[in-house]
């Protein structure tokens, strides 16, 4: 008996010893190098943030059984620090820990790309909206209250995943340093900061930046010793550029692009995959590592989803469905371009593809009747008061919607002006609807009609859709963010009232059983029940434009402009018996059903 203890001690030891065996990963002239061997990355990206914790080993486990020995990882600042000061890394899929830890199980290398800044279609780029209230804030440089905000959020993080680092016996291998800032800004002296920084807080694998393979991003994105990613790089002519730019460090493509974003009012985005077969099969005779952004997508749940603008008066929102056309969908199932994918990496790697794990069950469910349950008008708290419009965030909100009231003296009707309505808002006066608008284009006018009151009461209910998250207008706060004129006279003294719409305020709103007697802004519920839960996609074609809440999850925005009639939600929201589902519309004046459908 003792010696059978002994052997399974030894076991045990050993097991323990690999699982923590340490390893070096560097830069040479031309390759990355895992203890001292060239190593070729093949990496697939997938956003912790975007997948419920439930599926993060499924996600894995698909990327792996595509080909890929490596997950990169983007980390949202935001989604961890949503209120300043107070970090969560441990509950749900914000455990970062965890989702890195599971790489390692299953055998999988890891791309952190921690930000400060990250893009990704995400709110803000990853910055926390709670910045914003600095009314002079200049973000992605050496701004004393960034930076202080910056160092805190590394402290932070590094603590995290500091045991994670190769060096350490943990999956890590490399780290990116902020992210395609050459297409933003030029402030090397901030870069070097952020380097020291993740340095000064035991960050020791190497570091990379990510750019467009382009000259002036190179020379504006890159730091001396970092390796050079390129967004994308599949030709020789893009990885000529990385080695004129520096020909001591290796380059790799950091996003190589399987498929894209899509905005509101677009159609859907659907690559060619033959263009994409041609990239791969380059970057894979030529020994090239790579990254492909994404090879799972997920779904921007709440209010995550950014948006993109390149002139002062475009808006362009994200939709909450973050397929991106990519090889496993939302749902977690391999498509035809999954198994090109597989199939081509294969040719080529000497280690071993798994089989494609088996997907993950799908439901539907029958058409459900909702009731009107109350209305945007009966849940409105205490209001601010201000002598002109204050933007969300000045009230510690970040999104959701916004209520601005006052009184029109002087004039009564003609043209009102809103400067700037960030994003969508609905003008009443008197409680009648009398127009929408839409910030996308710069036409923010409304013709008021004459009222019959002394003091016509002028109400502004304004949605905000999702915070730029890339180029130069990413200062981009929500609400009514100058001023509102009528026939040029600026309107004074307002009542401002907040509703967020989070999880929690929708959870405490009280039933009162009508619709709005202007037809705009109510919420509707019902109730279904299951003999089994699964994945499911919520038809919302329905209805016209809002917000949807299952079992007190935010399932994220609809609006039939489209492309996006269907809403995600996972199976782990839902339960066996009673379920809840609720509605928010800004139009929709009637009772109406809803279903649950089996995709996108």
């Amino acid at each position: 008996m003792k010696k059978y203890l002994l052997l399974f001690a030894f076991v045990l030891f050993c097991a323990t010893s690999f699982a923590q065996q340490k390893h070096i990963f560097s830069l040479s002239k031309n390759d990355f190098l895992l203890d001292g061997k060239p190593f070729q990355i093949i990496s697939g990206e997938m956003h912790p943030a975007r997948i419920p914790a439930e599926y993060w080993r499924n996600r894995i486990r698909m990327a792996k059984a595509m080909g890929c020995n490596t997950i990169a990882a983007y980390v949202f600042w935001n989604y961890h620090e949503a209120t300043s000061g107070k970090f969560d890394f441990a509950t749900g899929n914000h455990n970062i820990a965890r989702f890195i830890s599971i790489c390692k199980e299953e055998g999988m290398w890891v791309l952190l790309r921690p930000g400060p800044y990250v893009c990704a279609e995400w709110d803000f780029g990853g910055l926390p909206g709670w910045l914003l209230k600095t009314p002079d804030l200049k973000v992605r440089c050496m701004d004393p209250t960034y930076m202080a905000a910056v160092t805190r959020y590394v402290t932070k993080l590094a603590a995290q995943v500091k045991p994670l680092q190769c060096t350490n016996g943990g999956p890590i291998i490399m780290s990116q340093i902020e992210n395609e800032y050459g297409s933003y800004g030029n402030d090397k002296v901030y870069l070097e900061a952020l380097r020291k920084l993740w340095r000064q807080n035991g960050i020791n694998v190497p570091f990379y930046t990510a750019d467009g393979a382009t000259p002036y991003m190179l020379d504006a994105g890159n730091i001396a010793g970092a390796a050079i990613g390129l967004d994308s790089g599949g030709s020789d002519a893009d990885f000529e550029q990385a080695s004129k730019h520096n020909p001591d460090v290796p380059s790799f493509s950091s996003e190589t692009y399987p498929g894209w974003l899509t905005h509101w009012t677009e159609k859907w985005a659907r690559t060619d995959t033959a263009d994409l077969k041609k990239e791969i099969t380059y970057l894979l005779d030529h020994h090239k590592s790579f990254n492909l952004y994404v090879v799972h997508g997920g779904t921007n749940f709440g209010f995550t989803a950014g948006a993109n603008a390149f002139s002062a008066t475009q808006y362009q929102p994200d939709v909450t469905s973050y397929d991106y056309d990519s090889p496993i969908t939302e749902q977690g199932q391999p498509t035809a371009k999954y198994f090109m994918l597989r199939n081509l990496i294969a040719k080529y790697v000497k280690y071993k593809i798994p089989e494609v794990p088996k997907s993950i069950p799908v439901i539907t469910i029958p058409q459900i009747e909702l009731k009107p349950f109350t209305n945007i008008w009966q849940q409105l708290g205490k209001p601010y008061l201000s002598p002109q419009p204050r933007p969300m965030e000045f009230y510690n909100q970040n999104q959701g919607m916004m209520l601005y009231r006052t009184k029109l003296i002087g004039h009564k009707s003609g043209t009102l002006t809103i400067t700037e309505p960030h994003d969508y808002a609905l003008v009443f006066v008197d409680g009648k609807f009398v127009d929408s608008v839409y910030r996308d284009g710069g036409k923010w006018t409304v013709k008021l009609p004459a009222a019959t009151s002394k003091d016509p009461v002028l109400d502004i209910l304004v949605e905000g859709m999702g915070h730029i998250n890339f180029a130069q207008y990413m200062i981009d706060r929500k609400g009514i963010t100058d001023r509102v004129t009528l026939n040029g006279m600026t309107l004074m003294n307002w009542q401002i009232y907040p509703l967020p719409m989070t999880e929690n305020f929708v959870k405490q709103i009280k039933q009162t059983g009508g619709v709005a007697e202007n037809g705009k802004g109510s919420f509707f519920k019902g109730s279904f029940e299951l003999q089994q839960t699964g994945d499911t996609y919520f038809d919302l074609s329905k209805f016209a434009k809002g917000i949807v809440y299952v079992n007190g999850h935010n399932l994220g925005r609809y609006w039939n402009v489209g492309p996006q009639q269907h809403l995600f939600c996972p199976a782990s929201w839902l339960k066996k018996g009673a379920n809840e589902i609720i509605v928010f519309d800004f139009h929709r004046d009637k009772a109406g059903s809803v279903s649950g459908v089996s995709a996108l």
